[in-house]
């Protein structure tokens, strides 16, 4: 039995013990937070923390805390030579506190409290300094039903960028395009065919070889009543203009 101790109660932590609440083979024996946890029903069998001193012992410690906490934290904890991970995208892992075995253990995934997630979409970024804790951590990915993957700090790092890149500023084009639709009386629903179809498409075609529209056709007439559209609003003018000439370099 893998016995864990969570510590973070934010959108990934919760979601991390949801999906160990629902492994077997996982025990979850406590979960810490600074202030209390208002957590759903059937994950109360674990045990509630806000006091770093009174920490459970466990095979594993996951921190999944904000970035900035990461160190602070590390350096905070009353024990030593036990497996402490934290779950961040950006953070190298020598910013864990070398007083105990070091790891990450980061979900590639975007998590919200209110959305359910299943975790074999989930694949999980391992960082170890002892093999034996990369075998373990493997094995605790499996058991939670993600795949997992070998990867060091630089290019977890790379990924996470990436990451931004494919969701947080792909769901700022999806707001933007709402606002747009929105204005004109219209449904974004009408545009989910479509969203989804593009996420399709790049499971089977590179995003270069994916890659359609005015900007790569150079459709100058349709161009300029797409900026003419946007005359009201500089800011969104401007995001079109750069992503229509990141495109058209791209594809010369």
């Amino acid at each position: 039995m893998i016995t864990v101790v969570i510590l973070g109660a934010g959108n990934v932590g919760t979601h991390l013990c949801k999906a160990i609440h629902a492994s077997e083979g996982i025990k979850l024996v406590q979960w810490y937070n600074r202030s209390k946890i208002n957590s759903i029903n059937h994950m109360t069998a674990a045990e509630q923390c806000n006091n770093l001193s009174k920490l459970a012992t466990a095979d594993v410690y996951i921190m999944a805390v904000s970035d900035n906490h990461v160190e602070s934290l590390s350096n905070q904890l009353p024990f030593e030579n036990r497996l402490v991970v934290h779950t961040s995208g950006s953070v190298p892992m020598r910013h864990l506190n070398k007083k105990n075995r070091r790891g990450v253990f980061y979900p590639l995934q975007t998590f919200s409290k209110s959305a359910e997630l299943d975790f074999k979409n989930v694949p999980i970024c391992i960082e170890t300094t002892i093999k034996k804790d990369r075998i373990f951590l493997t094995s605790l990915a499996k058991a939670i039903g993600s795949p997992s993957y070998k990867i060091n700090s630089e290019q977890r790092q790379t990924l996470h960028l990436s990451a931004v890149f494919v969701n947080n500023f792909t769901n700022q084009l999806y707001r933007i395009a709402h606002e747009l639709v929105d204005k004109q009386g219209l449904d974004f629903e009408i545009l989910n065919p479509l969203i989804l179809e593009t996420a399709k498409k790049v499971q089977l075609l590179s995003p270069y070889m994916a890659q359609t529209g005015p900007a790569k056709r150079r459709d100058i007439k349709t161009l300029k009543t797409h900026l003419n559209l946007l005359e009201k609003n500089p800011n969104y003018k401007e995001l079109y203009e750069q992503i229509t000439k990141s495109i058209q370099k791209t594809h010369g």
